[in-house]
């Protein structure tokens, strides 16, 4: 497949200036959100998919806890690095795409960080994952999903921002466009100019509702942040779902 037939998702997500724009994310703040769910969900020695991992610094944590992880992401770059660093007896890592079932029946739990989901042009597309989820989880199992308040976020939204990092310069233009928050990005170092973007479908805790209703799972909590305190559409940073296989 030719760049130009391969959706934003494919080419920004295994570009090494992705990696480089967010590297500053917080491992701390991760792996205390980490530590807040599986304290709040009991997990002791569970089988673990961490749905669109990344370069797999989530699902390494989750399985030095003892758990069986298995990673996948669609990103050949992110996945060649996560087997590359992260060498564990109960970690795998695979280059998948989350809407295709992956292992059926065999997790106890899916877990989906970091709005890693709604990239797609279709909101159907999203069921899509939903149902490979349903079929990868055991009885009984559960999701947990964690996506930004597309409501605060498009309240806050900043149209413009730049940033310096490792000597490339980010020039960042946000919109709100056809149901979706879209983000150009124009990377520029040294006269040589990079153009990307991310477009993240603007799901509301009701689409998420419909995913899980139409998928075969049942709402068990929303919370708004990486504490697990209660979600309020208006004022929570986070909206995270926690839903159970019927």
């Amino acid at each position: 497949m030719s760049d130009t037939q391969k959706d934003w998702f494919e080419l920004w997500f295994d570009s090494p200036l992705y990696h480089i724009l967010y590297k500053n994310r917080n491992q701390e703040e991760a792996n205390n959100f980490i530590d807040n769910l599986v304290s709040y969900l009991n997990i002791q020695q569970a089988s673990i998919l961490d749905l669109a991992c990344g370069k797999g610094r989530h699902a390494h944590y989750l399985a030095d806890k003892g758990n069986e992880v298995v990673g996948i992401d669609l990103s050949e770059r992110s996945i060649k690095h996560a087997n590359a660093t992260y060498q564990l007896p109960n970690l795998e890592f695979y280059v998948h795409d989350m809407r295709s079932p992956f292992r059926i029946n065999y997790f106890d739990y899916v877990f989906n960080f970091f709005t890693s989901i709604g990239y797609f042009n279709h909101l159907p597309e999203n069921e899509k994952v939903f149902e490979a989820m349903h079929n990868g989880l055991k009885e009984n199992g559960h999701i947990l999903i964690d996506f930004m308040n597309a409501e605060k976020v498009i309240h806050n939204l900043v149209p413009r921002e730049n940033k310096t990092i490792d000597g490339y310069n980010f020039y960042i233009r946000k919109e709100v466009a056809n149901g979706k928050i879209i983000k150009h990005i124009q990377i520029e170092k040294e006269e040589k100019i990079w153009m990307y973007k991310e477009e993240v479908q603007a799901l509301m805790q009701h689409h998420f509702h419909t995913f899980l209703n139409n998928t075969g799972f049942s709402l068990v909590k929303e919370f708004g942040d990486y504490q697990l305190n209660p979600f309020q559409a208006k004022l929570s940073d986070r909206y995270i779902v926690l839903a159970k296989k019927n």
